[in-house]
């Protein structure tokens, strides 16, 4: 072996590979199940799944699925999206939703994922500016993959972590794309119709100006994915159905991973402007990001009886809430015992915000809490709970806030995980 080479043949990434970051999120999540596996009890609250024992996709979904499968439908999938599929999404969203799309303004992709991805190349140069709140999700990821300058506003708990057109509006004269969630995505907080609204003027306005000047667009790309899992009296409202007019510079995400808990059968979509979603087909058709034949065909004909749809959803939602309100009311509890903790009440999704607001605190060890990263580990290591921290998402390092997600909790786990925080927090000083 020649020993003088040993060094020089490294591969040579490129400066993008070389500068990617793995997801914070996923990280956690590793490091969790990686003590899982070697025998450690932790309760993990972290990822944004189901527990298909507990929130197992719609039988009705499943079989039309197979059915597919056995008919042979295994081949490439049209690159537009499965006619069948495209026509049943369009008639969702006008019959639960109150927006009006044709066929031709559907993209269909295997997931949300590759159609944000594809929005962003679609709308993006090069140092475009793309505004959004933090915390949200993966929206820095994104931005740094279509080479976009990241312009970052940071929420607070007296709006429930959700942007206002006031904190919005400094930033918007610069921007090209804002990127909104809702419900939001670590929060499961929502819009109310009132700042949805103003955001939507705020965008129109600027628009028109912009008209005047022939300067590019302002877009919103509006993730909804999780619409559906409103839980009590919130409403879920779309920019488009608010303010028609938007339906020019709105471009909405969603799908059926998490309305059905079927995050592993990859079925999204994206509706807008159809020269925006005609390219953003042609980016997927690329990068092959299509959702299978199969699962569209066995998603389209399902969705063509919105009575099973429908109930459905009602079930997943109680269950959903259930155990967010069971989290929620034990969280209040330990509040009004003096301990630092705190929570939003739950308005959609199958997440609770919830605060430890712990720095500066001692452990039993003499061991000062002095970041929130070391707030994350000593509820690792004392509670054996893990949740995501909202720094994952964006937000300040010394953010006290969390993401608690409920998909892959048993009810009658609540009370146990509950005690043991309380346990852990009353062991501090």
């Amino acid at each position: 072996m020649n020993t003088t080479s040993v060094g020089k043949d490294k591969a040579r990434l490129s400066q993008l590979a070389e500068n990617i970051v793995r997801s914070e999120i996923i990280d956690l999540a590793l490091e969790v199940n990686e003590r899982i596996g070697n025998g450690e009890k932790i309760y993990n609250l972290t990822i944004g799944d189901f527990n298909p024992n507990l929130f197992p996709i719609p039988e009705e979904l499943r079989q039309e699925v197979i059915t597919a499968y056995k008919k042979g439908q295994t081949n490439y999938p049209i690159a537009d999206g499965m006619p069948e599929l495209r026509a049943q999404v369009v008639n969702l969203l006008k019959q639960r939703a109150n927006v009006d799309y044709s066929v031709d303004e559907v993209a269909i992709a295997g997931g949300a994922r590759p159609v944000i991805y594809a929005t962003y190349l679609t709308l993006i140069d090069e140092g475009d500016k793309v505004l959004f709140p933090v915390p949200s999700w993966n929206n820095n990821h994104y931005s740094y993959l279509s080479s976009a300058q990241q312009v970052l506003v940071e929420t607070t708990a007296e709006t429930k972590f959700m942007p206002t057109a006031e904190v919005l509006q400094p930033h918007i004269a610069e921007a090209t794309l804002l990127a909104l969630c809702s419900p939001l995505n670590p929060t499961g907080t929502t819009f109310s119709k009132k700042d949805l609204e103003d955001i939507c003027d705020m965008v129109l306005e600027e628009n028109a100006h912009r008209k005047t000047t022939g300067a590019k667009p302002l877009y919103l790309m509006y993730d909804q994915i999780y619409w559906a899992l409103t839980h009590g009296d919130t409403k879920h409202y779309c920019p488009v159905e608010l303010r028609p007019a938007m339906k020019e510079y709105a471009i909405i995400v969603d799908g059926i991973s998490k309305s059905l808990a079927a995050t592993g059968v990859r079925v999204g979509w994206a509706m807008g402007p159809e020269s925006i979603i005609r390219k953003i087909r042609t980016f997927l058709t690329h990068i092959g990001a299509w959702s299978p034949r199969a699962e569209q065909l066995g998603a389209a004909a399902y969705l063509s009886n919105l009575e099973q749809y429908d109930a459905f959803i009602a079930d997943i939602r109680k269950r959903a809430n259930d155990r967010l309100t069971g989290f929620y009311n034990g969280f209040i509890k330990l509040k009004e015992a003096g301990l630092k903790v705190d929570a939003i009440a739950p308005e959609a999704a199958i997440y609770l915000t919830v605060q430890f607001d712990l720095i500066g605190m001692k452990t039993p060890n003499g061991k000062v809490l002095e970041m929130a990263k070391d707030v994350t580990a000593y509820l690792l290591d004392e509670a054996k709970v893990a949740m995501v921290p909202f720094y994952a998402f964006g937000a300040s390092p010394n953010s006290s806030w969390y993401r608690l997600s409920v998909g892959t909790c048993k009810l009658e786990d609540i009370d146990e995980i509950m005690e043991s925080i309380r346990l852990a927090l009353n062991k501090l000083s």
